[in-house]
């Protein structure tokens, strides 16, 4: 991590701070989810660094990046990522998406399929409408209101509670992106999301979706997915929940390594 690079670029009109492994090798953008940030994926980047030029974006609101008023809906972060794709001049890119991040990836991969090279979805945000409604009216924004007047330390101690399983350094981590998480953020949950089963239905690139035991994404929807788009992969991960790569981060790895590595071997064919 000592040679990663810290960053930042104009795109879509926001600063957008990124964090990247650099090396003359194949791009490959995390998109994070909801109130984390591109550091969340630092576990993972270290183990992909050697074969990956992995680019780790903080989200409009999220991180180091800008904090617009407004302007928080799937289109706009799609945006942002098409935006950095240029800036950095990244050539056929693969993206892999968690949570928020994968209905990110699923957008951008239907405005500009010709610019990516994969995609990688796990446990979208691919919900119903009326449990988007839901989510939207539940305790989720006084929850985050809440945490933003807490210290450093008490959310770390709260981590530590709920997730004793998790390395330290993990869930610091997560507490510092929290507090980096502005409100008007939150305003991506307000319904509607984008037509998911369209989104995949016309997926042209090649896509795997990825999902746990118990997160959004259960076994009928990837199977309905699969029907849908019969391109896409599916890859169910035992013993995970909706963080599968911090609930199972060797399996989940493993999944992931062996999906692009299969593309990069296409493209050299």
């Amino acid at each position: 991590m000592t040679n990663w690079i810290s960053a930042t670029c104009e795109a879509n009109n926001i600063r957008i701070h990124y964090t990247r492994t650099g090396g003359n090798k194949p791009p490959l953008i995390l998109l994070h989810g909801l109130m984390t940030n591109g550091l969340c994926w630092s576990d993972l980047a270290g183990k992909l660094e050697q074969d990956y030029d992995v680019i780790m974006p903080d989200a409009r609101g999220h991180g180091l990046s800008s904090q617009p008023n407004g302007k928080y809906r799937y289109g706009d972060l799609a945006e942002d990522i098409n935006g950095l794709i240029n800036a950095l001049q990244l050539t056929k890119p693969s993206l892999l998406g968690h949570s928020m991040g994968g209905m990110t990836a699923a957008v951008l991969a239907g405005m500009e399929p010709a610019m990516l090279g994969g995609l990688i979805l796990a446990d979208p945000t691919f919900l119903s409408p009326r449990m988007q409604q839901e989510v939207y009216s539940s305790n989720v924004f006084d929850q985050h209101r809440q945490m933003l007047t807490m210290s450093f330390e008490e959310i770390v101690a709260d981590g530590r509670r709920r997730h004793p399983q998790r390395p330290l350094h993990i869930i610091e981590t997560f507490a510092r992106a929290r507090l980096q998480t502005c409100m008007d953020a939150l305003d991506i949950l307000r319904p509607p999301n984008p037509d998911y089963k369209e989104l995949v239905r016309h997926m042209k690139i090649p896509g795997l979706l990825i999902y746990g035991d118990k997160g959004v994404v259960n076994t009928i929807l990837a199977t309905e997915l699969r029907i849908l788009n019969p391109h896409l992969a599916v890859e169910q991960i035992p013993g995970a929940r909706h963080a599968l790569h911090l609930d199972q981060p060797e399996l989940f790895y493993k999944a992931i390594k062996s999906f692009f590595d299969a593309i990069e071997t296409r493209h050299i064919h």
